[in-house]
């Protein structure tokens, strides 16, 4: 058995509840964030992939959704790094830290106190188990910024990739591609979308109420550096672009990088996994696995060593929680 951080503490992951009476249960009040860490078995080591920038992201989420985060960004790094200490983690690994509104009150309000930290992690290979997805356009349009956040990753708007992953999974499909309100390609139900045409990479932008991604980020960043060297623009997608498109995959923390294969029923260049795509594939594994020293600044390593990333201070103990007053509004 494992542990969790819940509640300020380390505890075992079996402690690790909630009441059924739990805002954060009954109406999804909070959000959370997704990290990745990665195992080279050459380094005898383990490494958080852009730690820093994950959990500054779960604190603009809480922002974004009117909560104070109990901890600054810093702290959260530190829980994360001894958290995968603790658990003994050798093998490629997911974190999952949750700011959630910890209260039992019956109403669906974003005010009330305590606001809780939870972090936990679970050994985590593939996203999908084939090599690429077929994916369809889901019926169900992507909930618009203004109606939910969409860059802050609430809990409670994944009901909305829940429904269009079960519509594509009803009808043989891997996964779902959502459109806006105004027709345009969104993203997956839990990743972003790149396309290829013409020699061009080509992405929507984070205003398509989309979330603002870090793997997204990464890839942009890796696909115009050497050696790739691509030509990348971030634009509006229409649906039937998609269709036409040499290559097309999706990305996320938890997918990766994943080739779509087929796009309602119409096959996607060759239909499984195009050169540009594999060697994107391969550039960010070599990145994450701390194989290019250039991107050294992006990897938290876990287990002893003396190399850090210039991204988050070293993990610690877990300190005492801090004092009532970090919790006021």
């Amino acid at each position: 058995m494992g542990v969790t951080w819940h509640r300020n503490a380390f505890v075992d992951d079996a402690k690790a509840t909630v009441s059924v009476r739990a805002k954060a249960f009954n109406y999804g009040l909070g959000c959370f964030g997704g990290i990745r860490a990665y195992w080279d078995e050459r380094q005898d080591q383990l490494f958080v992939f852009r730690l820093r920038d994950h959990v500054e992201r779960l604190v603009e989420s809480a922002r974004i959704l009117g909560l104070e985060s109990p901890f600054p960004a810093e702290r959260i790094a530190e829980i994360v790094i001894e958290l995968l200490r603790r658990n003994r983690c050798r093998t490629d690994t997911y974190v999952r830290p949750l700011i959630f509104v910890d209260s039992d009150a019956l109403s669906p309000t974003l005010t009330d106190v305590p606001v809780s930290l939870a972090v936990y992690s679970l050994p985590f290979g593939r996203y999908f188990s084939t090599p690429h997805v077929h994916c369809c356009i889901t019926s169900w349009r992507r909930v618009a910024d203004n109606a939910i956040p969409a860059r802050a990753k609430p809990t409670g708007a994944y009901l909305n990739s829940a429904l269009a992953r079960a519509e594509a999974k009803r009808n043989g499909f891997d996964e779902a591609i959502f459109l806006t309100e105004s027709g345009e390609v969104s993203e997956g139900s839990a990743e972003h979308v790149f396309l290829l045409r013409r020699g061009q990479l080509v992405s929507p932008p984070s205003t398509a109420d989309n979330l603002e991604g870090i793997t997204r980020r990464t890839i942009i960043e890796l696909a115009r550096s050497a050696p790739l060297s691509i030509d990348f623009v971030e634009r509006s997608i229409s649906r039937t672009e998609l269709y036409v498109a040499d290559e097309v995959f999706l990305c996320g923390t938890g997918a990766e990088v994943t080739p779509v294969g087929r796009i309602d029923h119409r096959r996607i260049g060759s239909g499984g996994v195009g050169k540009v795509t594999r060697a994107i594939q391969e550039r960010v594994a070599e990145v994450t696995h701390g194989r290019d020293e250039r991107f050294a600044h992006w990897l938290t390593p876990v287990h002893g060593g003396t190399t850090r990333s210039r991204a988050s201070k070293p993990a610690g103990k877990a300190r005492p929680a801090r004092k009532p007053a970090a919790r006021r509004r």
